[in-house]
């Protein structure tokens, strides 16, 4: 294993957006067990400190590969197309007037009946917008357009716990 290594390098799997969890949660309980600090206490306190680096090293690449925006947006950084969601709000005219109606829905809706609605639709959108991610990583290697849709994911997200918090408080 080498610590330059890719996160799909390093579970060795193919380097694209649609993954198998139950390999990636397989190879990440395998890697664990391979670098476990405890497995090198007899060696001292370095290779105690070099396992743990690796042990931190594989969490962290886990945590991006099992989680389908984190995956989406680290092969979009991968192929030189960052998400800079910070900086780079631009979003499409129609994909604005939907956000717009979806907050409009959000402050009109004053019972769970309203919100379960407005929840349904995200979850919908919210997951089309996966299958969009996945086509233009994996089929068509446009890079660029996916970034634009893993930015509009990152605002549904957002939208949706929004949603999931005034759910809450309605169930309170």
């Amino acid at each position: 294993m080498n610590l330059q290594s890719n996160d799909f390098e390093l579970f060795g799997v193919s380097m694209q957006f649609a993954q198998n969890r139950a390999q990636l949660d397989s190879r990440w309980k395998e890697l664990q067990r391979e670098v476990h600090p405890d497995k090198f206490a007899a060696q001292g306190p370095a290779a105690q400190r070099l396992a743990m680096q690796w042990s931190v090293r594989v969490n962290e690449a886990y945590q991006r590969l099992k989680d389908p925006l984190k995956r989406a947006s680290y092969l979009c950084e991968l192929h030189g197309s960052p998400i800079n969601a910070e900086n780079n709000t631009t979003m499409p005219d129609v994909f604005l007037m939907q956000q717009m109606e979806w907050r409009e829905a959000l402050e009109d809706a004053d019972n769970i009946e309203d919100m379960d609605k407005i929840s349904v639709q995200v979850k919908n959108d919210a997951h089309e917008q996966l299958l969009k991610i996945e086509q233009l990583l994996d089929q068509k290697m446009d890079f660029p357009g996916a970034a634009q849709q893993v930015r509009s994911l990152m605002f549904i997200e957002r939208f949706a716990r929004e949603v999931n918090e005034r759910i809450d408080l309605l169930e309170q």
